[in-house]
């Protein structure tokens, strides 16, 4: 084995764990609680971008701040999917394919109204040139670093989250039972508002670290992406947080 070689591949290889991580938790956890396979969720992490770039190249807010402003956006409007968009399938008891290509058609809606107000052609962050440093032979940025804190830090606070809280026990059982769930006094519409604004921010962070680890983004970005997502959350065991992140 040549290290050389090796120990670059693996920081590469940790860097995007990291971005895989935070969206196929939030993926997954929107098929485990609420029970709809997103296909729109990579068109999510698009817009979030475009909103991020937005904010920081035109308004010139400082990309940290654009990226939580971002985040947040996507939290809300993940919310407004989940009532107007999946809602109406759902209240009809509409079938999980059925959910599947409401959400791809939604998810084409965006990747073209994208193109359409802002163009194919790519776009960046406004960001320092990342500094390097080499660690046990991996060559990693301060961009990078950063994606891995993000990460971590995002991680564990979900993890308290789900263990912890009222929220997380309530998403815990949903996840388990809706029917029992909703017998036993949870409010599962709430749950379901709460879990669809957690997965929204999850999608809008993923969005945010993927383009500050490429550089250079289009309209497409996140749809790309999407296949390893799901890649990652079928290895894990679909609807699993914690599969995800091993599968991440």
């Amino acid at each position: 084995m040549n290290l050389n070689l090796f120990m670059p591949d693996l920081g590469f290889g940790l860097v995007t764990a990291s971005i895989l991580a935070i969206g196929a938790v939030g993926f997954t956890m929107q098929v485990g609680v609420t029970k709809v396979i997103n296909f729109a969720y990579g068109d999510q992490m698009t817009l979030a971008a475009y909103t991020i770039w937005l904010l920081n190249t035109s308004l010139h807010w400082n990309v940290w701040v654009a990226a939580t402003a971002g985040a947040l956006f996507m939290g809300v409007f993940s919310v407004l999917v989940g009532r107007f968009v999946v809602g109406p399938f759902a209240r009809v008891n509409a079938s999980p394919f059925t959910l599947f290509v409401a959400t791809l058609a939604f998810g084409l809606v965006i990747e073209n109204v994208i193109q359409m107000v802002w163009g194919a052609a790519f776009q960046s962050l406004d960001v320092a040139a990342p500094a390097t440093y080499e660690f046990l032979g991996m060559i990693l940025t301060d961009q990078e670093l950063v994606i891995f804190g993000i990460a971590i830090a995002t991680l564990v606070v979900l993890h308290v989250i789900l263990q912890y809280t009222g929220i997380g026990i309530a998403m815990r059982a949903m996840a388990d039972n809706t029917s029992l769930a909703r017998t036993c006094g949870i409010r599962t519409a709430l749950v379901s508002d709460l879990t669809w604004f957690i997965t929204g921010l999850l999608a809008g962070m993923a969005g945010f670290v993927l383009v500050l680890n490429v550089g250079s983004f289009g309209p497409t970005i996140g749809f790309g992406f999407l296949l390893v997502i799901v890649s990652a959350a079928v290895l894990g065991g679909v609807g699993r947080p914690y599969g995800a992140m091993l599968g991440a």
